[in-house]
């Protein structure tokens, strides 16, 4: 019960995006300063919910003058926040470390004329997994080899994050068309989402590269089998309330619920060391236009998450101090006991930008021997 109650604010925060509000982050900031507290606004992935409700538990009660004031958005939400909406926070986390270069990097602060960030350390990985309740229809049946011959049946309810905001969306389509190869069925992706949208999702393959183009409107028809929404923390709870059968999300978050779970062979799990080569043959574009300046797209590659500073946060002091906890040993074993994988080795990009405090506590990925 516990647990749930953390899911629930940030299905609210989610929909006051999506219906076009900012949230109510000044406020509470409002609100962190006139406790004589310094507010620490956190923005991260939905999937990291519970490890990090309790990283703010564990790092509060080491310094009572800092409040740490977090909320939780699909991965590219939680960057559209800092460069479009311009919403001053002092620690960005998403799923997919290439959304900070991607989007972070290529955009400048209007007020500075600096790039929003201009470094970032993935910190942890995960595993996308097939989540299910005991009551969904052939739970009975279902395993790592005809999972995808269930969820196609036209009475099966299956949840997708919409891949426009949040990467568990766009590895969900991954991993379908690595199945294809994997299970030798070359129909497998236009099984699963064949008439399902109002503006179809496409899929080609070229000199070993398999591509699959999500268009800028992704809407499902009325009689679709496929249900999307914009973050995967939404999906979990449709979950529990029956209203779908399976979902894709990480593992992490499958097993925080305690929902049953199938789980991908590692070819197709995006999360597994040794399969970098085989998650790189597939590729995902979105033809999103609320990107003025970037086309997104996607190459398979093991699941890293990633973290940074934004160069106009307002305390970046104590935004060190609490990547530095989330890094070091209490915060290691925390991740851990929530079932969220950290590296043994947390690897920096523009290792030279980033605060002294965070310096040692990682290493450039050039540096790391196969």
């Amino acid at each position: 019960m516990k647990r749930l109650s953390f899911l629930v604010p940030a299905i609210l925060i989610f929909l006051d995006i999506m219906l076009g509000g900012c949230g109510g982050k000044a406020s509470t900031r409002a609100a962190g300063e006139g406790s004589g507290k310094k507010p620490l606004v956190i923005f991260a992935a939905g999937s990291l919910i519970i490890p990090f409700s309790d990283l703010e538990k564990a790092f509060e009660s080491g310094h009572p003058d800092i409040d740490i004031q977090a909320q939780y958005h699909g991965s590219i939400q939680v960057m559209r926040h800092v460069t479009d909406l311009h919403e001053l926070v002092d620690v960005v986390a998403t799923a997919d470390a290439s959304l900070i270069p991607m989007l972070m990097y290529a955009a400048d602060d209007p007020v500075t004329g600096q790039p929003y960030a201009n470094w970032y350390i993935k910190f942890a990985s995960n595993h996308l997994e097939l989540a299910y309740q005991p009551n969904s229809k052939y739970a009975d049946e279902i395993n790592a080899e005809n999972w995808y011959t269930l969820l196609e049946r036209p009475d099966v309810k299956v949840g997708l994050a919409d891949p426009r905001f949040d990467p568990s969306g766009y590895r969900a389509l991954m991993a379908f068309a690595l199945a294809q190869g994997y299970y030798h069925q070359p129909t497998i992706f236009t099984g699963m989402f064949e008439n399902q949208f109002s503006f179809p999702l496409g899929i080609f393959s070229d000199d070993g590269l398999t591509t699959v183009t999500v268009p800028e409107i992704v809407e499902t028809k009325t009689d679709a089998h496929v249900v999307i929404r914009g973050a995967s923390i939404a999906l979990i709870a449709l979950l529990e309330s029956g209203d779908l059968d399976y979902a894709f999300d990480y593992e992490s978050v499958i097993r925080q619920h305690h929902l049953g779970m199938v789980k991908l062979p590692e070819a197709l799990d995006l999360g597994t060391p040794g399969f970098e080569d085989v998650y790189n043959t597939v590729q995902v574009n979105l033809d999103f236009k609320r990107f003025a300046t970037v086309k997104p797209q996607f190459r398979g590659e093991r699941i890293g998450y990633g973290i940074t500073i934004p160069g106009n946060a307002p305390h970046p002091s104590e935004a060190g101090l609490f990547v530095a906890f989330l890094l070091g040993p209490e915060g290691r074993a925390i991740m851990q006991a929530d079932y969220h994988p950290v590296f043994e080795a947390t690897i920096c990009d523009g290792c030279e930008n980033m605060p002294p405090v965070l310096q040692a506590l990682c290493v450039p990925e050039v540096t790391l021997t196969p």
